[in-house]
């Protein structure tokens, strides 16, 4: 199942986070770039000091213990939300009054 969903996010090149058990540690915004066989080849990149680095990775499939994706953000600072104007009424979200 988890080597399914794995492709699966492989196809779709979204951003992911995962944890690496044998590690124990998280691994921010890493892109699948291949599965083959029960090796999973990451790239991600970690900023350090004045340092941007680029890493790319293989692990296994059984040392992936969860794997995260954002589905949506939304900003603090901006209070226009834009709504589409064929969304229906009932499912607009209004932002709340500031005087």
């Amino acid at each position: 199942m988890l080597h399914r969903k794995i492709y699966q996010l492989s196809q779709d090149g979204r951003e992911v986070c995962i944890f690496l058990r044998d590690q124990q540690r998280w691994i921010d915004n890493a892109r699948i770039i291949d599965l083959e066989g029960d090796l999973v080849t990451i790239r991600y990149e970690i900023e350090e000091e004045d340092e941007l680095s680029s890493w790319e990775e293989m692990v296994r499939v059984e040392s992936i213990g969860a794997i995260t994706q954002k589905l949506a953000s939304v900003s603090r600072y901006n209070y226009d939300i834009v709504v589409s104007d064929d969304c229906p009424e009932a499912e607009q979200i209004f932002p709340p009054d500031r005087d």
